[in-house]
């Protein structure tokens, strides 16, 4: 039999990872102070750059490193924020073969052995390179003993050694380490230039891909580019080349938001029945209990927020119809229904996420919303109060009127 090469397909998290800081997606504020910083010659010995999962931590460490050490095309440039691409060292950083660019994982590197090994080398030399770059992933898994012991490197490197670190959890860094560090907040992506992102590489591919597909994978992503990519890879093959918005539903296990918002319309009127047995028809369709108590409290939230600041409503990834449903809802549900609301859901959420069984947890909680929903406001309680008469006084015996205990017989 021939042999057959295993196929050479990358995902497309992978494939489409940003090269240059004008591939990076909003991240606006971080590209034009790095772009500054190289202009004027004012690069920081070491750097940390701090965010969610996804939003191009590693991605622009990369960048910084094959800018630092670029020669362009004819071997004659300096540092630039814009890398070329074609120069050996761009290449071999771009291939993970860059000597002078060591990518160290901290979360299996935790100890100060491995601190004193870093220290030892960033004081030799750069083989190939302009400069030694060190790159340190999950800073914050270091040990307290391995912090200490890169603080003087960290503080007063070799001209030719710089460290980039990068953390999702900037509060378990030492006050020590952050003020030796310029430090640059990634944000998360707006969901304009999520979409957006998504659009480009859909068309990449060759896939087409509903706008309101793209809507549900932009809100799962939750402000991740990471997570949206890899999830468009998925929903691409899920959709055989003709992606929807109910083959995304289904991939992620998701419920109709229009069919949650009619679940919250039974669940405002009190109609119990009615709402469980549009829970049990969402759950029978695939949809998670847990999901779809989740969508209530961000449909909540959301109303909440549209009565607050009505240009809320403009969110790109919500569809018409449901901008249309949430205005009318925050035109006419009083806040003190919609907090009560929120409040109930929240410890929902807890108890299904709890529960041995999601789903008669979910009818539970949907039981007892409907029960609350036409509980009448303090003030019309008050009023009842002050309208009813007094009860007659009980005479001594007990009973109205009075009369003493009954004779003997």
């Amino acid at each position: 039999m021939p042999d057959t090469a295993p196929s050479a397909y990358r995902v497309l998290a992978r494939k489409y990872r940003p090269e240059t800081f004008a591939d990076l997606v909003g991240q606006d504020a971080m590209v034009r102070t790095l772009k500054n910083a190289f202009a004027a010659d004012r690069i920081a010995q070491a750097f940390i750059m701090t965010g969610i999962r996804g939003t191009g931590k590693t991605t622009t460490a990369r960048i910084i490193a094959k800018g630092m050490n670029c020669v362009g095309p004819d071997g004659t440039g300096g540092p630039t924020t814009e890398p070329c691409g074609q120069c050996a060292p761009c290449r071999r950083i771009m291939e993970g073969r860059f000597i002078d660019v060591l990518e160290i994982d901290a979360a299996s590197s935790t100890g100060v052995d491995n601190i004193r090994e870093l220290n030892a080398m960033a004081q030799t030399r750069p083989s190939e390179g302009r400069y030694k770059i060190f790159i340190i992933d999950e800073v914050h898994m270091l040990s307290a003993s391995a912090f200490n012991a890169l603080l003087k490197t960290l503080e007063e490197p070799p001209p030719h050694t710089k460290f980039i670190l990068a953390t999702t959890e900037i509060r378990k860094v030492p006050v020590t380490v952050l003020s030796r560090c310029q430090r640059f907040d990634l944000r998360r992506i707006e969901p304009e230039d999520m979409i957006g992102l998504l659009s480009r590489i859909a068309a990449a591919e060759g896939a087409e891909i509903a706008g309101d597909a793209l809507a549900l994978i932009t809100r799962a992503a939750e402000g991740s580019a990471r997570d949206a990519t890899s999830l468009l890879d998925q929903a691409i093959s899920h959709g055989a080349g003709e992606t929807t918005a109910d083959q995304v539903r289904a991939m992620l296990g998701l419920a109709d938001r229009g069919r949650v918002l009619d679940l919250m319309d039974m669940i405002l009127r009190g109609d119990a029945a009615a709402a469980l047995t549009e829970l049990s028809a969402q759950y029978a369709e695939g949809a998670d209990p847990l999901a779809v108590l989740r969508d209530l409290a961000e449909i909540t939230h959301w109303v909440s927020v549209v009565q607050i600041t009505p240009d809320a409503a403009e969110d790109p990834t919500i569809s018409p119809d449901e901008r249309a449903r949430g205005a009318e809802m925050a035109a006419k549900l009083p806040m003190r229904v919609l907090s009560r609301m929120w409040q109930m859901l929240l410890k929902a959420l807890e108890e299904v996420a709890a529960a041995p069984n999601a789903m008669m947890a979910a009818e539970m909680a949907v039981i007892r919303l409907t029960h609350v929903a036409d509980l009448p406001a303090p003030e019309e309680l008050v009023r009842k109060l002050q309208n009813t008469p007094p009860s007659p006084p009980a005479g001594p015996g007990g009973g109205p009127g009075g009369g003493g205990r009954p004779a003997p017989s």
